[in-house]
């Protein structure tokens, strides 16, 4: 029930219950007002008559005229009664019909006491009928009695006005009780609950609005810390780099960070996992998270490879999930590239010894002349000088990797440096009839000197090997806006377009055939590139076929 209509109909009945022992009251008060009335004219009316009797009786005669024309004028009932108890007069009946009154307590008492009275009700009649005897000087008694009313036969007969007492008393209790309801309730309805404080109302509430003010503060402190944990994980979330999305137990999208969006190349109107990727790689792995299974696939997304993780959430035996998209592409090619220089390295380790072992098989087993014997023994000697190089070649990769040669920093003359690998090609050059050239300012960085003088090495012995005969190489140093920037530019042979994006990988050729005529290992551009990331460089090249190459190294 509501607080209103329990006010209203507390306040109706209170009225009524007061009205009803209001009306009880009133009644009984007027009831005993009159009845003591009534006492009081009887008395009076009772000693007046005794004393006129009394009067009469003195004067000597007419008595009976007297007594006969007063009952006649009363209301009330008068009876004379003798000393012995006999009826001498009675204004209501016939005295010879009533029997011997001596023994009416009112009799006995005004005979012994001088008077008396009583009174006598009757339930049939619902009526109250009042005594008063006072005796006479010759010893007889002279009664007054008056009937009235009894209290219920009072109520019976204001029946009528009591009903229409308590309709309108009913009526108006009614629209004062709507009034004081809408009174005592209108300041209930117009507190604020968003500031408890704040309200003037009852005193009784102050409690409860005071404990309502200090939840509410703990409940604004509350909701604070989480919009400011809500912030965190969407600025946090949305600077990731990794896809990030949870679900909720219908699959409905709750969070969906910048990236995941991007990825999945969705906008942010996107609320149901389907909505967002159609790719049914995706959508298995989410359905089966969104069944308590958790999922660990790859994806392929525009040339990129994800690691798609979604894992199950349980919450009351129902499941939400949480994705995670990882771009693993970089890490596939490089596994992709340790399985191919694995396999090149045994390629290339196995040519050399093959060929070392096939040729010492013949000199070990005397099928060689002696003559052919200098021949297989510079086979050998080939073979594994080449095979030594390649070893080599291996060993500064493998350094290049590891961040140890970080401790080997110290400033080096990139000019001396450059002057130094053109005079130890020198005669390599000259036996192609290739002109090199060098033009360099006094230029110095901070690396490791042993392999800047391995790139450099690499790059002008390649610019030399692949040239044509009477060709031209131009090795240039200088320095632009804080970069050292090297340059070596040849008139070769150049490169194909095609394999311009993977000649600074290891082990690519870009002609296998010439690869034991240029003596070559596969892996000097490869050396140059990471030597450039080791000294936070970078390497641009430009070739054309028949033209040549210029391949430019900047350090930052």
């Amino acid at each position: 029930m509501r607080m209103r209509s329990r006010i209203f109909l507390s306040i109706c009945l209170a009225s009524l219950v007061t009205l009803g022992l209001t009306l009880l009251l009133v009644t009984r008060v007027m009831y005993t007002s009159m009845t003591d009335e009534l006492k009081d004219e009887v008395k009076s009316e009772a000693k007046y008559l005794s004393t006129a009797i009394e009067t009469i009786n003195a004067e000597g005669g007419g008595l009976d005229d007297y007594i006969a024309e007063t009952g006649k004028k009363s209301v009330n009932r008068i009876t004379l009664v003798a000393a012995d108890g006999t009826v001498l007069y009675d204004n209501y009946a016939e005295p010879s019909q009533l029997d011997n009154h001596s023994g009416r307590p009112e009799i006995k008492d005004a005979i012994n006491n001088g008077w008396g009275d009583i009174t006598r009700s009757s339930d049939t009649l619902s009526e109250k009928t009042y005594y008063y005897a006072v005796k006479l000087n010759d010893g007889g008694v002279i009664r007054i009695a008056s009937t009235t009313k009894s209290f219920g036969g009072l109520l019976g007969t204001s029946v009528i006005w009591l009903v229409i007492i308590t309709i309108a008393v009913f009526v108006a209790s009614v629209i004062i009780a709507k009034l004081l309801t809408d009174s005592l309730i209108k300041p209930i309805n117009d507190l604020d609950l968003e500031n408890p404080a704040a309200n003037e109302t009852y005193d009784e509430l102050s409690p409860l609005l005071a404990r309502m003010d200090k939840q509410n503060e703990k409940i604004t402190e509350q909701v604070k810390k989480l919009l400011g944990r809500k912030r965190e994980f969407e600025y946090i979330a949305d600077h990731m780099t990794e896809g990030l999305v949870i679900f909720g137990k219908t699959g409905n999208i709750l969070t969906a960070n910048i990236s995941a969006r991007k990825i999945f190349g969705s906008d942010d109107n996107a609320a149901t996992y389907p909505e967002l990727s159609r790719n049914s790689d995706y959508i298995r792995a989410v359905e089966s998270a969104l069944v308590g299974k958790a999922t660990d696939t790859k994806l392929e997304k525009d040339g990129r490879i994800f690691q798609l993780t979604v894992n199950p959430v349980e919450d009351t035996g129902k499941y939400g999930a949480v994705l995670f998209l990882i771009d693993i592409t970089e890490r596939e090619s490089a596994e992709q590239m340790r399985r191919e220089f694995s396999a090149n390295v045994s390629h290339e380790l196995k040519t050399p010894l093959t060929s070392i072992m096939g040729a010492a098989e013949i000199i070990e087993n005397g099928i060689a002349k002696p003559e052919d014997i200098p021949h297989f023994a510079g086979q050998i000697h080939s073979e594994a000088s080449r095979l030594l190089a390649l070893i080599q070649d291996i060993i500064k990769l493998s350094r290049l990797d590891e961040e140890d040669l970080k401790q080997e920093f110290a400033d080096v003359d990139l000019d001396g440096l450059c002057k130094t690998v053109i005079a130890e090609l020198g005669c390599k050059a000259k036996d192609k009839n290739i002109k090199v050239s060098y033009k360099g300012e006094s230029v110095s960085i901070n690396g490791v000197r042993p392999v800047l003088h391995e790139m450099i090495y690499n790059l002008c012995d390649n610019a030399i090997v692949y040239n044509k005969e009477g060709g031209e190489v131009k090795v240039t140093l200088s320095e632009e806006n804080g970069e050292k920037i090297l340059t070596v530019e040849d008139t070769g042979i150049g490169i194909a377009v095609e394999h311009q994006p993977r000649v600074f990988e290891r082990f690519y050729r870009v002609d296998k055939s010439h690869s034991k005529e240029t003596g070559g290992t596969g892996l000097g551009l490869s050396i140059v590139k990471h030597g450039a990331i080791l000294h936070d460089g970078t390497i641009s090249l430009e070739s054309e076929q028949n033209k040549g190459t210029k391949i430019t190294i900047a350090f930052h």
